[in-house]
Order: C-alpha cells, then sequence, then structure tokens
C-alpha cells in the first residue's frame, strides 16, 4: 500500500511528525496499547487486563498481560511500560508497581482510558542503536526514513498471528501516482482524495470509505476585536453556501456540516445549521460600519484547500464581505484541515479544539450534553467556522479479502488475506 504521509519516525509519542490518520494506523500495526475503545467508546482489554480508579479518578492502577513480548524479544515489564508512558505525557505520573502500574493525574480524569487507547499512547521501547520496537501484530523489519517501511508478521504475537506475512508502505506518493500503481497491480491498496472519490469509483474501482472523520474548517487568526468584527464572522458564515461547495468542487464527497464533531459521534451535530441565509448576511452587513478587506490562508500543497477558500471568497462577496485568497499561513482566516482523534466525544472536542489553534473547552461533566454545551461555546467564540465533514477513503483490489476499517477509520490489515483476482 501507500499512503501521503512521509514520516521519518514512528515513535508514537513523536509530536513533531504530525498527526493523520494514516501515521496512527501504522503506530498501531507495530504498537499495542493498554486499552482499546469499541463502537460505544466503551474501553476494552490490550495490554492491560484490568483496571482500577481511585480517588476521583485522579489515580489509576492498570494490571498487565502476563507473557507479552516486545519485538526485540525482550519482556514488556512494569518498568518499560511506565517509561513509554511518561516520555508522551510529562503530566503524568506513572510508576510501576508489580505486575501493574499507577497512573497519577493532576486533576480528576474520568478520560484518562480514552486517552490510553489513543495511537500516541502505544507502548514502546527505543533500542540502544536508536530503533523502536513495539509489541504489536507487526515487527519493522526494513525502514526507510520519508521513504518506506516493510512491516513482518510477529509469529508469537499474544494476539494470535496475523494474516499477512509482510506489508510494504511507501511514503510520500500523492493520489494520482498511487492509482497509477494500483491499476498497474503494485499496489493493493492506494489513498483516494475525497474530490476524486466518485471519479474513482465510476472508473470501476473498489472504494472503501470510513464514517466521517476529517474536519475542514475556517479558523481566525485572533478573538474578535469589536462588535463589528464579531458580527462580520457571522455574516461570513451565513454566506457560505456548503451545499453548493460540495456539488462543485467535492464531487458531493462529505456532509456539510457548522459542528466541530461528526453527528454518528455526537447524535447532534444537526442542530447546528449549515444551510446559507444569503439574506441574512446581506441584513447584517448593512450594520456594520466598517468592513476591512480580509485573507483567506491555505496550505499551497492542498488543492481542496485552495479551491474551497476560493469559493468561500466568492460567496463572501455576494453579502458584501472583500476576502482574498492567499496561499501561506499568514492570513486573518486559514482554512484547516483536522482528523477526528478518538470516538470519545470528550477527548476529540478536546483534541480538534487544539488541533484548530484553539484553546480547548472544560467539558462539565461526561454526558453527551455536558459536550454540546462545550462545543457551543467553543462556536461562540466566533473563532471557527466549521465546513465539512469527510470520510477517508481507499481504493481496494478485489484481492484483498475481509478488508475493513474501524468506525475511526483504523485499518485491520492483521485480519486481511490476499486471495486471486477476477
Amino acid at each position: 500500500m501507500a499512503t501521503r504521509i512521509s514520516p521519518s519516525s514512528l515513535d508514537p509519542a513523536d509530536t513533531t511528525q504530525g498527526d493523520s490518520l494514516a501515521r496512527r494506523n501504522l503506530v498501531r500495526l507495530v504498537f499495542d496499547t493498554l486499552v482499546s475503545l469499541d463502537v460505544q467508546e466503551k474501553p476494552q482489554p490490550a495490554l492491560a487486563v484490568s483496571w482500577r480508579a481511585e480517588s476521583g479518578n485522579q489515580r489509576w492502577q492498570l494490571w498487565l498481560r502476563n507473557n507479552v513480548k516486545f519485538h526485540d524479544g525482550s519482556p514488556m515489564t512494569p518498568e518499560a511500560v511506565a517509561a513509554s508512558l511518561r516520555m508522551g505525557n510529562p503530566d503524568w505520573t506513572v510508576l510501576a508497581a508489580n505486575d501493574s502500574v499507577i497512573i497519577q493525574t493532576n486533576a480528576n480524569d474520568p478520560d484518562l482510558l480514552g486517552k490510553l487507547a489513543m495511537a500516541r499512547n502505544s507502548i514502546a521501547k527505543k533500542l540502544p542503536g536508536g530503533s523502536w520496537v513495539g509489541t504489536g501484530p507487526f515487527r519493522i523489519t526494513n525502514w526507510q526514513p520519508q521513504k518506506s517501511v516493510t512491516l513482518s508478521a510477529v509469529e508469537d504475537y499474544w494476539g494470535g498471528r496475523a494474516f499477512p506475512d509482510t506489508i510494504d508502505v511507501q511514503f510520500g506518493r500523492n493520489p494520482r501516482d498511487q492509482l497509477i500503481d494500483f491499476d498497474l497491480g503494485k499496489l493493493q491498496i492506494a489513498d483516494v482524495a475525497p474530490e476524486q472519490t466518485h471519479h474513482v469509483a465510476g472508473e470501476g474501482r473498489h472504494i472503501v470509505n470510513s464514517a466521517p472523520l476529517e474536519l475542514i474548517a475556517l479558523v481566525f487568526a485572533r478573538e474578535p476585536q469589536s462588535s463589528d468584527d464579531a458580527k462580520l464572522r457571522e455574516v461570513l458564515a451565513f454566506s457560505i453556501d456548503r451545499a453548493s461547495i460540495r456539488s462543485g468542487v467535492l464531487q458531493d464527497s462529505g456532509e456539510p456540516s457548522a459542528a466541530i464533531l461528526p453527528n454518528w459521534i455526537t447524535g447532534y451535530a444537526f442542530v447546528f445549521p449549515s444551510g446559507r441565509e444569503l439574506t441574512k448576511a446581506q441584513e447584517e452587513r448593512s450594520e456594520i460600519q466598517r468592513a476591512p478587506a480580509l485573507s483567506v490562508g491555505y496550505d499551497p500543497e492542498d488543492t481542496l484547500a485552495r479551491l474551497i477558500a476560493e469559493r468561500i471568497v466568492l460567496n463572501a462577496r455576494d453579502a458584501g464581505i472583500t476576502l482574498q485568497a492567499v496561499a501561506g499561513a499568514k492570513a486573518d482566516i486559514k482554512v484547516v484541515r483536522t482528523t477526528l482523534s478518538s470516538v470519545n466525544p470528550r477527548i476529540a472536542l478536546q483534541a480538534s479544539a487544539t488541533a484548530l489553534g484553539l484553546t480547548a473547552p472544560k467539558v462539565s461533566g461526561t454526558s453527551i450534553e455536558d459536550v454540546y454545551k462545550a462545543e457551543s461555546e467553543l462556536l461562540k467564540s466566533k473563532r471557527v467556522i466549521p465546513l465539512f465533514q469527510l470520510p477517508l477513503s481507499y481504493a481496494v483490489n478485489s484481492a484483498v479479502q475481509n478488508w475493513n476499517m474501524g468506525p475511526d477509520g483504523s485499518w485491520r490489515l492483521a485480519d486481511v488475506w490476499l486471495g486471486s483476482a477476477p
């Protein structure tokens, strides 16, 4: 398979690599987490078989699975697990205790298990030569930073041997080149850009889509500076024709959305109106005495972001707002893309806010109503205008049997095998 990302490290805790679903999935092939989350966001045993919370969810003890080994043959000890968790979580106090680890946090954290299920908290061990080993279903057998990785099945994996013997992943390949190699039989699995999904499927390729996982949003560089500034942002939000952009730019892929989290996670995203209200936008624009020209920036290497920015410029003009689309990060507004981090809505909301460059909101309780209140307050800040929730899509060769993805977009490559293509 191939991917657009070009990681120089698979260290789960390395924040310099940038977060993406592809990197998370690669990490999960090599490394395990202490727990996993099912589709109902309930924690399930993984490297930890049981756990207990004490002192108002500030102190957690997790008992580890016996007889698990790292890929270099060394045992997975409580000391090794504690060292791995400390590396990515300097705010935690993590201690080894007999056959368990104890995690002490600075505050009540009912979502600690959900955080432990995230790929960045996978258990990893650094060898003296600088390479990394895990306890996952595949070991790294050939690593070419930013170019490729070859993974081989672990024969005595604690969760049972994976079906594929090897997985070869090529890095830094754009979707167009991937599809060429896919059609030539050089790849069994290829990335598909969201706006190309229907076209690629129409040419006879089998496309598999995840649930909506990627948010595209407009993010303002600073807080509103005046009441007119806040109203201008509201006018812009009313002016955006998401339905037209979805049809013309996204080729009917994804869902228009005015929410930060997708509806399948929360069940309430539909209550945030995403339809265009041009008349209302024009009326409110007439109440603003001074409306300066603004710039909307996009990643120069992201064609989709550029096209969306250009369409928003036209939409804003209809409402009497002067916008200019510019390549690069220095702009009043940016088109930002971020991927859902967890099926736990509280974790997902806070992580999405951070990824958007906003202050992570405090969710006062554990109910979905508490998440709704926190998300509503974040939207009222006038710092972000959500636009679309997009699925991640892959072209999958017909020889690939039992391919499926989790609702969070996780690859389950240990469960696939190669048959004969018809």
